[in-house]
């Protein structure tokens, strides 16, 4: 496995990817409605726009705050995606957190995730942060379960503009 940085040349692998979600939210991948990411050129343009989200010097939008993405992949198949916000904003300190990412259905319960949120945990602690906070879906227990045996120390449970979610903090 590897993290890599999002690409136009996988538009094929992507498609497969989101296709197997069926309806289900795509944590940390970035997705967004303004772009068609089922054309090739509306793919290019959201690639696009993820990689200047890690770009300090470029405005994001408002309510954003400046990111990096990148997807966990095998080969030529994309298993998920990962996401580290470069700060909190008031959403993201009450539900969102630092991080956030997803890995397919097919593709879960084999240390993907725990694999990747490992991976970015180091970059964050490059990037200068020296905590992070990460949250999840109350009743998802594997996340829960991965957000812990990454060191993450819950905070509390609570009622968001996401449901009910739970919040962690790591120490790096």
């Amino acid at each position: 496995m590897e993290l890599i940085e999002p690409a136009a040349d996988r538009h094929r692998a992507w498609l497969e990817f989101r296709d197997e979600w069926a309806g289900e939210q795509m944590h940390g991948t970035g997705v967004s409605a303004d772009y068609d990411v089922s054309t090739p050129d509306g793919f290019a343009a959201w690639v696009a726009y993820l990689r200047r989200q890690s770009d300090a010097s470029v405005p994001v939008a408002e309510g954003r705050v400046h990111a990096d993405y990148w997807w966990i992949a095998e080969g030529d198949e994309i298993l998920g995606a990962i996401t580290l916000r470069h700060r909190l904003n008031d959403f993201l300190a009450e539900a969102g957190g630092h991080i956030g990412y997803g890995v397919r259905p097919s593709a879960r319960r084999r240390g993907r995730a725990g694999w990747a949120l490992g991976q970015v945990l180091q970059r964050a602690k490059e990037r200068g942060l020296d905590r992070v906070m990460i949250s999840c879906e109350d009743g998802n227990v594997g996340s829960a379960r991965t957000i812990e045996r990454n060191g993450g120390v819950l905070e509390d449970v609570r009622d968001t503009v996401l449901g009910r979610t739970r919040r962690y903090w790591i120490t790096l």
